[in-house]
């Protein structure tokens, strides 16, 4: 078999990865390429009736008004008996202008994590231009330093040692964010131990920025102008990565409202710097949770499943296995 690149497509037999196929790690960005699906309503993101919620807890208080999220709790799971779990913290989208945890389809990704076994808390944060960064990732951070309370950790039975987080489009920036701007152990304070980010805004000083998205930008920086705005490369998760980072899992599609190049820039930062990263790009322009199908749901339970396992089993690399002769050049 020869080694230049070779796309992998989603096929009904299951997902073909790039890496295997040339023998080797990711390096760079090289990524994994699959075929995304065009849909109207996306039949993966409908509410789970079978998913308990326990809706609008508040995790903190600024300047008396409160913040809030919504706990999705695992169905059949007692968190008095049965042994302590992962838990995932999930950020929603809306140009950090709008949004809510409240949405349909944000609903849906709080319950789809916490039916897949992770108590799962889908935090709401202060939006602008009311108010600009860093209200958004303060309040976010807030959100986990508060789920490793001891009475938090019994109330969910959640293992604070192991809390990862998910976003999507300004919520990838936010998780981003988290998972980079502080250095060491990742179970204290607000770190996190794995982040799965869809389609997120990476580097806020002016690059890869269209001419419709940089006004948004500037106005979550609160800067009038993109020469002068310190904000930006505070705001920036590439701006923060070191090796004491936890493992990534990148999803992006190759001609969407986010540049590409975002995410390859971003990919290409984290490993680097020798950060455990996944990175994964759908065919077309669906953008951040739009992107998701059966296939991509697979593939990040599993990178969940490798970075946030038991504490007393090993934990293996998010590494993508494939099929070689499923490969199609």
């Amino acid at each position: 078999m020869r080694a230049n690149p070779i796309r992998a497509v989603i096929t009904a037999a299951g997902l073909v990865a790039l890496t295997a196929l040339i023998g080797c790690a990711p390096t760079g960005d090289q990524s994994t390429e699959v075929e995304g699906v065009v849909v109207s309503t996306n039949p993966e993101l409908a509410t789970d009736p079978g998913v308990p919620v326990v809706a609008d807890i508040e995790f903190a208080a600024v300047d008396g008004r409160p913040l809030l999220l919504d706990a999705c709790t695992p169905p059949d799971f007692d968190p008095l008996v049965d042994p302590a779990r992962a838990a995932i913290v999930v950020v929603h989208g809306g140009s950090w202008a709008r949004g809510s945890k409240n949405d349909i389809a944000w609903r849906a990704v709080c319950q789809w994590l916490a039916r897949s076994g992770y108590p799962t808390f889908s935090v709401d944060y202060r939006l602008v231009p009311a108010d600009p960064y860093p209200a958004a990732i303060d309040d976010i951070a807030a959100a986990v330093e508060w789920l490793r309370h001891d009475e938090q950790v019994t109330r969910f039975g959640i293992d604070p040692s192991r809390i990862g987080a998910f976003g999507g489009s300004a919520g990838g920036n936010l998780v981003s964010l988290l998972g980079t701007r502080s250095s060491g152990e990742l179970d204290r304070g607000a770190r996190v131990a794995a982040v799965v980010e869809l389609s997120a805004p990476i580097d806020l000083t002016g690059v890869a920025v269209t001419d419709d998205f940089a006004p948004v930008q500037l106005e979550y920086l609160g800067c009038d102008d993109a020469d002068d705005c310190p904000a930006a490369a505070s705001a920036s998760a590439n701006v923060w990565v070191d090796d004491t980072d936890p493992p990534f899992f990148v999803a992006h599609s190759t001609d969407e409202m986010i540049p590409l190049e975002q995410a390859e820039l971003f990919v290409r930062t984290l490993r680097d710097a020798g950060v455990d990263t996944t990175f994964v790009t759908v065919t077309g322009s669906l953008h951040s949770i739009a992107m998701i199908d059966k296939p991509l749901k697979e593939r990040i339970l599993d990178f969940y499943a490798k970075t946030l396992a038991p504490v007393e089993l090993p934990v293996e690399p998010a590494t993508d296995e494939v099929d070689a002769a499923e490969a199609t050049e």
